[in-house]
């Protein structure tokens, strides 16, 4: 195997002159360079990666921590954000949490110890707060924590108006909002908030059913909620997967979809690239969201200041579940 040795002796430099040009560190000659350049091509050298990143105190490697990669947000998130890591030369390593702390804990304590460089999480556990500190390279995505960490977040207060208006466009005259709400506080907390607010100030009449989580049967709770309302005409669901749930409850229950109710959710999230959004819902730009958190956690890394919160506009997708208006 070729060494830094071999390439010092056949450019006729010394050691430290190879490892400057390799590194890009310090100054040395434009011939001398070249020579040494030369010299790495005809040897066909490859660079120790590990014993140069260790030297740097760098991994370049960075964990990602999601509640679950079965979620279709977290999932294609996770998926932008390892592109994007691997265009900047980091490895992902990806920590499938499932809201348990002690996991979470363990890859705060290797950042810690500089064995990884960064953490990109999304993570609703509450005990992970105390771990957390301002000087450790992290990028929270729509939570924030006690100690000042940078959140970027999809406008979810803008989302909530959107959906609430969007019904309302489309001709609702009752409708309602119906989710999970977390012990954890959150910028998705304000969906609910822009939908109260906006149907509010339009004077319509809206009804509102939240249920603590852990949500046990989400399939029952949305049925119980129709039932009980039932002149509602429009319904705005939390997420996407609520609002799948609510399709077949509405179908389960007889009635027509977008002729007797109206649904919206809310990610936009598809299952695979190749997938097609078929319900009408509030769309979170991922790949945004993704390279946003990829650049900044970079830049925390390097030292370079950052803001506090990044939010992201969302936008409407119009699908089957919602009727067609004339523009």
């Amino acid at each position: 195997m070729t060494t830094m040795k071999d390439v010092a002796a056949k450019a006729g430099v010394g050691l430290g002159t190879v490892s400057r040009v390799i590194n890009n560190s310090g100054s040395v000659k434009e011939s001398t360079r070249i020579k040494v350049m030369n010299a790495v091509k005809a040897l066909d050298y490859q660079p120790n990666e590990a014993a140069r990143n260790f030297k740097m105190q760098k991994s370049l490697s960075v964990a990602l921590i999601v509640p679950t990669v079965w979620h279709p947000f977290y999932s294609a998130f996770s998926y932008y954000v390892e592109r994007e890591l691997f265009k900047n030369k980091f490895k992902t390593i990806i920590c499938n949490s499932r809201n348990e702390v002690d996991r979470e804990i363990e890859y705060i304590d290797m950042l810690k110890k500089n064995k990884i460089d960064g953490i990109i999480a999304i993570t609703y556990s509450e005990a992970i707060d105390q771990y957390v500190t301002s000087h450790l390279p992290m990028v929270s995505i729509d939570r924030h924590f006690t100690e000042d960490v940078l959140t970027i977040t999809s406008d979810h207060f803008q989302g909530g108006c959107l959906a609430a208006s969007e019904l309302i466009r489309h001709g609702c005259k009752t409708i309602g909002y119906i989710g999970s709400v977390s012990k954890i506080k959150n910028e998705s907390m304000l969906r609910k908030k822009g939908f109260i607010e906006y149907v509010e100030k339009q004077g319509i009449t809206y009804s509102v059913k939240e249920i603590n989580e852990p949500v046990l049967d989400i399939q029952r709770e949305i049925l119980s909620f129709i039932e009980n309302t039932p002149h509602l005409d429009g319904l705005f669901c939390m997420n996407d997967k609520w609002a799948e749930k609510a399709i077949v409850a509405c179908e389960l229950l007889g009635k027509k979809i977008p002729e007797d109710i109206q649904i919206i959710g809310f990610d936009g999230a598809k299952t695979n690239e190749q997938a097609e959004i078929k319900h009408s819902t509030i769309v979170q730009p991922i790949q945004t969201l993704a390279q946003l958190a990829v650049k900044k956690l970079i830049q925390i890394i390097e030292g370079e200041p950052v803001e506090e919160k990044v939010i992201v506009p969302v936008t409407f997708f119009e699908g089957d579940t919602t009727k067609k208006v004339d523009e």
